[in-house]
């Protein structure tokens, strides 16, 4: 098996251990979160079924509900633990709004195996959990395949850049694999039509957060269930001397007496809609200037 693949037993346990620690230390995520819907407001839909695909703590649920009031709202996650949250966080927002009349369902099932019908879906949004997953190809076929004709595909994702000087103060001393290795907006566009979607519009927009001290960008990491996961690690406890060696190499990358770390995200969207043979499909970037 490739080095660089997710052991999903092993992502799956973290992300069941960062269920009580995640919401402290996502603020990536909030933000992130944020801008799809700011996004989102741009497109006129008015998807009756909406799938939350990698739903983690279900924080996407409560503005999904409100803007749209779906027939029907699904939160999937391989993660149990996140997932029970989710539901714990959803059903009370439900009590306060009684007036909505979504139907929620909670499935624990794994994104690169959609357990739901073809054609049954409006609308499947994914925040921050692509990158989770060993095969995209895979995965977006079956949001193809789940997505009703003009269905919607929104996400984000995480690109190359991201963490890359954790990537490389790790890559200067060890010959493990430990950080995912993330994947092109251009190459995401390129799967999207290649697995029978059209119309695929992407974004990058990139963030840095600073820490004073590194263990503080390993706090969160681990807090939000961001451990290695990668076949290729390396078995053993890294140990106390691993993190020294690695703090000092990170240190070329203070500025202003903090310590930066990098992530890239890619936004987009795609639909499922029938082209004639003779239309081609043409995918749209909007890198950042």
């Amino acid at each position: 098996m490739n080095k660089n693949s997710i052991d999903k037993k092993r992502a799956q346990a973290s992300f069941n251990k960062a269920s009580s620690s995640y919401e402290d230390s996502a603020i990536l995520q909030k933000h992130v979160l944020g801008e799809m819907f700011t996004r989102l407001k741009l497109l006129k839909i008015n998807p009756e079924s909406i799938l939350d695909l990698g739903c983690g703590l279900g924080n996407a649920g409560p503005n999904l509900k409100e803007t749209y009031k779906p027939r029907d709202l699904i939160y999937l996650d391989f993660a149990y633990n996140m997932l029970k949250k989710a539901e714990q966080k959803n059903t009370d927002h439900f009590i306060k709004l009684f007036t909505n009349k979504t139907k929620q369902q909670f499935i624990c099932a794994d994104m690169e195996a959609i357990p739901l019908e073809k054609n049954s879906i409006d609308m499947i949004w994914s925040s921050l959990s692509l990158q989770w997953c060993n095969d995209l190809d895979k995965v977006f076929t079956q949001i193809a395949e789940t997505l009703k004709h003009n269905g919607l595909f929104v996400f984000s994702t995480f690109g190359p850049s991201t963490l890359h000087e954790l990537r490389t103060s790790l890559a200067s001393f060890s010959q493990y694999s430990h950080v995912n290795q993330f994947i092109d907006m251009h190459d995401i566009g390129d799967a999207l039509v290649r697995c029978g979607l059209s119309d695929p519009v992407l974004d990058v927009d990139r963030y840095t957060l600073t820490y004073k001290e590194f263990k503080g960008i390993m706090y969160d990491l681990k807090n939000i269930g961001a451990r290695n996961a990668l076949q290729g690690r390396a078995k053993g406890m890294t140990g106390k001397g691993f993190l020294y060696q690695l703090e000092k190499l990170y240190e070329i990358y203070r500025s202003d007496g903090k310590l930066p770390a990098s992530y890239e995200v890619v936004y987009g969207h795609a639909w499922k809609v029938k082209k004639s043979l003779d239309e081609s499909l043409v995918v749209k970037f909007y890198p950042k200037k």
